[in-house]
């Protein structure tokens, strides 16, 4: 191809990639004095959150009790700065142009905008001790549920559970508190970190696990009780998508299943639409439910060798 006809190539390929026409919902116009909310600027939220959390473990691994309290107190001041501006520009990025050029989002000025969120990250970092809390039993049903595991340190150093936890946690007190955005990257950081995907959306209850972890996804509308414990590869998945006149899905409403108190879920089983798995189910590996389950009854497919019934282990671990 010659120099001209290359010119020519190239130059119709900008012209078509920058045409409006396929642009459509695909094109996020930057403002003057907008910020944009930053991937980089959340890993160190996350990193930071893990450190206050669970100190000793993550962060400055040679932190002393005697400068605990100090050293929570300059990881919180960071926090703090941080989660702020990175609300301000998830409030940003959703807000109308008509909103933005009411306020002033750099903050210069004390805008409306940044008062908003450093109130918002003041109210998340407020939970943060409920939060401990509950992750704490996280953890001890991660110790309970694998005879593999030798300590709670190794839960928490080791399971990716843990840490796609701390991340839907956090992204769930922010979900609640109405920040836009910031939930969903917190969230999808984790998945890509730790192959769970769990929408900040989703309410889970205390003591929750899953073992290895891998390919697991809980959707949006999810409620999940308390002491449930999930394996690799279970689906907590919608069966169908309702749609307006115009054949567009209808949004917001719940189409992802109630999971009731002790439920177990066994490797790669595959749970769709609005049911309610009743208290104490369990539900074998590879399984297909659609249907609500009465409590404490068994879902499985039953296979045989040398004529002798395969049963559950509750204290399966690798």
């Amino acid at each position: 191809m010659s120099s001209k006809e290359t010119t020519h190539v190239l130059t119709q390929a900008v012209d078509e990639l920058s045409g409006m026409g396929s642009l459509k919902g695909l094109f996020h116009e930057h403002r003057d004095g907008d910020p944009l909310p930053s991937a980089k600027a959340l890993e160190e939220i996350i990193e930071l959150a893990r450190a206050i959390i669970f100190p000793g473990y993550y962060g400055h691994s040679s932190v002393k009790f005697r400068t605990l309290k100090y050293q929570i107190g300059v990881n919180v001041e960071r926090l703090h700065k941080l989660l702020s501006q990175q609300i301000l520009a998830g409030l940003c990025f959703a807000a109308p142009s008509e909103e933005m050029e009411e306020c002033d989002p750099t903050g210069k000025d004390n805008g409306i905008c940044l008062e908003c969120a450093s109130t918002l990250a003041t109210r998340l970092i407020a939970k943060l001790p409920e939060i401990r809390r509950i992750l704490a039993t996280d953890v001890e049903a991660a110790y309970n549920g694998d005879p593999a595991a030798a300590s709670f340190g190794e839960i928490i150093s080791c399971y990716p559970v843990i840490k796609a936890l701390i991340n839907y946690r956090i992204a769930h007190e922010l979900h609640l508190l109405g920040v836009p955005l910031i939930p969903r990257m917190m969230t999808e950081m984790a998945h890509s970190e730790t192959g769970i995907d769990i929408h900040p959306a989703a309410a889970i209850g205390e003591h929750f696990t899953i073992d290895h972890g891998t390919g697991v996804v809980i959707g949006a509308t999810c409620i999940i009780g308390n002491h449930v414990k999930l394996y690799q590869g279970v689906t907590l998945g919608a069966i169908s998508f309702p749609l307006d006149e115009d054949g567009n899905p209808i949004k917001g409403i719940p189409r992802h299943p109630i999971l009731k108190d002790n439920v177990i879920i066994y490797a790669n089983a595959t749970i769709l639409g609005r049911i309610t798995i009743g208290e104490g189910c369990i539900i074998g590996a590879n399984v297909w439910v659609t249907h609500d389950m009465k409590p404490r009854t068994k879902k499985y497919k039953k296979e045989k060798s040398d004529n002798i019934d395969l049963e559950f282990n509750h204290g399966t671990g690798i």
